[in-house]
C-alpha cells in the first residue's frame, strides 16, 4: 500500500528530472537542542540517506547535494574532522568493505563497483566551488586556443558546460535550499541559470518525505 502510495502522489506531481539541494541548517538545528555542530552533521547525513530512497520512489533520476564547499575548510577542526569522517563511512557502506585507504581511493573504488547501475544517479560535491570550476573550464578551452586547437570565435555555451565538473548530468531542474538562507553559496552558478529555486525555514535534519 505505502508503495501504491508513493505512485500515486508522483503521477499527480510534475517531478523533476534532477534535484540539486544545499543541505544547510544542521549546527543551528543542533545548537537549538543544545548538542554539539557535529551532531548536527550526523543526523543530518541519515536524512540524506532516506531522501535517496524518498526521490528514486518519485522517479527523480539525479540527485545532487552540496556536502562540502570549498569555504568548509574554514570551520573548526573538529567540524571538518566529523564531515570527512560521515563521508568515509557512506564510501565504506556503499562498497561494503573496510576503507583502509583515503577518500580519492575510495570514491574511484565505488565509481567501479557502480559504473553499470542503473536508477538514481547520486553525486556529492565535495570540497567544491562554482567559480573555481568555471575558471577551470575556462582554462582548459583558453589551452586549446593556445595550441591552435580551437578559435575563440567558436567557443559556444555547449563547449563551456562539457568542460564543467557537471559535463555527465542535465542541469538542475530545482534546488531546495533548507534553513531559510537565500542564496547560491557558489554552488552550481553556471548550471542553476534556468532551474526552479525552493527555500525552506526547515533545517536540514528536519527534512522529510512531506517537506520534499
Amino acid at each position: 500500500q505505502a508503495d501504491m502510495d508513493t505512485l500515486n502522489e508522483a503521477l499527480r506531481l510534475k517531478i523533476p528530472q534532477h534535484v540539486a539541494v544545499i543541505l544547510d541548517g544542521n549546527g543551528r538545528w543542533a545548537k537549538q537542542r543544545h548538542m554539539p555542530r557535529t551532531y548536527g552533521h550526523k543526523v543530518g547525513s541519515k536524512v540524506v540517506e532516506d531522501m535517496l530512497t524518498i526521490v528514486d520512489d518519485l522517479g527523480v533520476k539525479y540527485f545532487t547535494v552540496y556536502a562540502f564547499s570549498t569555504e568548509n575548510w574554514k570551520r573548526s577542526t573538529e567540524e571538518v574532522s566529523t564531515l570527512m569522517t560521515i563521508l568515509r563511512t557512506y564510501l565504506k557502506d556503499c562498497v561494503k568493505k573496510s576503507m583502509k585507504n583515503n577518500i580519492i581511493e575510495s570514491i574511484e573504488n565505488l565509481e567501479q563497483k557502480t559504473k553499470n547501475n542503473t536508477g538514481l544517479q547520486f553525486t556529492i560535491a565535495i570540497n567544491y566551488g562554482g567559480r573555481d570550476e568555471i575558471t577551470r573550464a575556462v582554462r582548459k578551452l583558453a589551452t586549446k586556443v593556445s595550441n591552435h586547437e580551437l578559435a575563440p570565435e567558436d567557443i559556444t555555451e555547449e563547449m563551456i558546460s562539457k568542460n564543467l565538473d557537471t559535463w555527465e548530468l542535465p542541469d538542475p531542474d530545482l534546488l531546495i535550499r533548507t534553513s531559510g538562507e537565500q542564496r547560491l553559496s557558489n554552488y552550481l552558478p553556471w548550471q542553476l541559470a534556468y532551474t526552479e529555486f525552493y527555500f525552506t525555514d526547515v533545517h536540514w535534519p528536519d527534512f522529510n518525505k512531506e517537506e520534499l
